[in-house]
């Protein structure tokens, strides 16, 4: 069986869904691929429908009844494929902001190389970020600064959502209570691997941002990680007590 699988979550992707499907089964290793979608009005669900006859057996597709939040979309992909054996399964956005190719890499990092998650990171080599405005680079690139000195994590892209896991990580974690759902899911859930002592290492990527479709950033989502890796800290400590 194949042994490693990529969860794209979508939400109005149409514009990017049949590319980055197309250009994650064109590399030589092989990944499955699984869509969560959030019954996106753009039809984004349907396109991956008709792939599908093109795929079979290595596309997927999940549709949630609605836009609920990118780490509640991660957790039902993460069950989904726990459930089906997956040994090593990735996080990757629809939108080409990470890059397909880095796959490989992110896996030969855990496959070859030991690591238990490894991290797609644009800091941990300088600033690796293309297309963004200065004021969004230094507010990713601060959060993660910040993420680091709160935590105690020695990771430079915190806030990353280009991740491999080994399965054990993901079975270590109770998935059910993980909080967050936008950037703070993302710092929770390497929080999480990070308190189990799991090897970690971070694979320089260069980042860069969608050409088509919308940003789901949102000031919402910001202060989340902000005001969210406070209280989830303090409840380590606690717990430690």
């Amino acid at each position: 069986m194949q042994d490693t699988i990529v969860i794209i979550p979508t939400f109005n992707e149409i514009e990017n869904i049949e590319a980055i499907i197309r250009a994650t089964f064109s590399l030589e290793k092989q990944f499955h691929i699984l869509v969560v979608d959030d019954n996106s009005p753009d039809l984004t669900a349907l396109k991956v429908k008709e792939l599908q006859n093109e795929f079979k057996d290595k596309l997927f597709l999940e549709v949630r009844k609605e836009k609920s939040g990118l780490g509640t979309a991660y957790i039902h992909g993460f069950k989904w494929c726990l459930d089906k054996g997956y040994d090593y399964i990735f996080e990757m956005d629809a939108d080409f902001s990470h890059n397909p190719n880095d796959l490989s890499r992110l896996y030969n990092a855990c496959h070859v190389d030991g690591a238990d998650m490894s991290i797609g990171s644009r800091y941990v080599k300088g600033v690796n970020v293309v297309n963004w405005p200065m004021s969004r680079v230094l507010l990713s690139y601060l959060a993660s600064k910040y993420v680091r000195i709160i935590t105690g994590m020695k990771i430079h892209d915190t806030t990353a959502g280009f991740v491999c896991y080994k399965r054990k990580v993901l079975e270590s974690i109770n998935l059910d209570k993980i909080k967050f759902v936008g950037y703070a899911f993302q710092i929770e859930m390497k929080f999480k691997t990070y308190l189990q002592k799991f090897k970690i290492t971070e694979v320089p990527v260069i980042f860069t941002d969608r050409t088509k479709g919308e940003s789901k950033l949102s000031g919402g989502i910001i202060s989340e990680a902000i005001f969210g890796v406070i209280s989830m800290k303090l409840k380590s400590l606690f717990r430690k007590r």
